[in-house]
């Protein structure tokens, strides 16, 4: 179901005139905008870096176990979903996969930026996507699966977030996350990136529940390579080295073979029930209640 951003009505329609009091949603560059120019938080995420993103991450060893790890829980956890909302799905790379892998699915994302939005739209035709904030969704009760992979950590308010994400499934739908975990590991490379904060995957739980969802589970992500990634990122901290996220997307590519070797593994012992402690990042999957 759609609600009306002039006077909150809700609606099932295919496109997005209230039937009520016959508004409709401007467009940006093509998308139905859901954000007034003066709201459009740029602090939170730098709508110039999506170029090189766009490059850079199908080849990266990071990006390549991201996406894997979603499919798997994806289709673990909710193999009979119909349709998947991406909440700030960027340059549009983890719909694209999804949509190759299970094309069965219907695929829709929204991102703060219409930058990013330009990119999504040429890699994944069939997708709907809309111009939105991911603290005020204009959906009731849509989709049977929101998935919101590193966005949490941008936004102020990520409790309202959440309850947001709730408000846009099926009862009994399902949702996945992502984000940064152990705030011990708070470095300049979180400043860059504009992060507000990195979670404790107990406090994630918490979160998630208190929106209305039960855990299905959780998952560390670049586990085996932490002691690495964080040695890295702690050394350039110290020298007060220059942190660029371009700079650490432009990996040599025999070291991003190496690594990508490393989370194969992880990703086996993932498969096999193992759930470790640490890691860079979180998943978790959780499911309306």
């Amino acid at each position: 179901m759609k609600i009306c951003q002039a006077c909150e009505a809700r609606f099932s329609a295919t496109g997005w005139v209230c039937p009520v009091c016959g508004a409709a949603p401007p467009r940006c560059d093509g998308f139905p905008t859901f954000i007034a120019p003066q709201n459009k938080n740029t602090e939170s995420y730098d709508p110039g870096f999506y170029r090189e993103l766009a490059r850079l991450e199908a080849r990266h060893f990071w990006f390549f176990s991201r996406i894997r790890l979603i499919l798997w829980l994806l289709k673990r956890r909710f193999p009979s979903a119909r349709n998947i909302f991406e909440i700030g799905c960027g340059t549009g790379f983890v719909l694209s996969a999804i949509q190759k892998s299970m094309p069965s699915i219907a695929v829709a994302g929204c991102d703060l930026f219409s930058e990013g939005l330009d990119w999504a739209r040429n890699r994944v035709r069939p997708a709907k996507f809309f111009q939105m904030d991911a603290g005020k969704l204009y959906f009731e009760e849509e989709f049977d699966v929101v998935g919101a992979f590193d966005i949490l950590e941008h936004v102020g308010d990520d409790q309202a977030a959440l309850m947001e994400m709730n408000k846009a499934l099926r009862r009994g739908g399902g949702l996945l996350l992502s984000v940064p975990q152990h705030p011990l590991f708070w470095t300049a490379a979180d400043e860059a990136a504009r992060h507000v904060r990195r979670y404790r995957a107990p406090e994630l739980r918490i979160k998630v529940q208190r929106a209305g969802f039960r855990v299905l589970d959780t998952v560390s992500f670049v586990s085996l390579l932490l002691p690495v990634l964080a040695a890295a990122r702690l050394k350039n901290s110290v020298l007060r080295k220059n942190y660029s996220v371009e700079g650490e997307l432009r990996l040599d590519p025999v070291l991003n073979a190496a690594f990508q070797k490393i989370m194969d593994v992880e990703f086996q012992l993932t498969r096999l029930g193992m759930r470790l402690p640490f890691g860079g990042s979180v998943f978790l999957a959780a499911v309306k209640i």
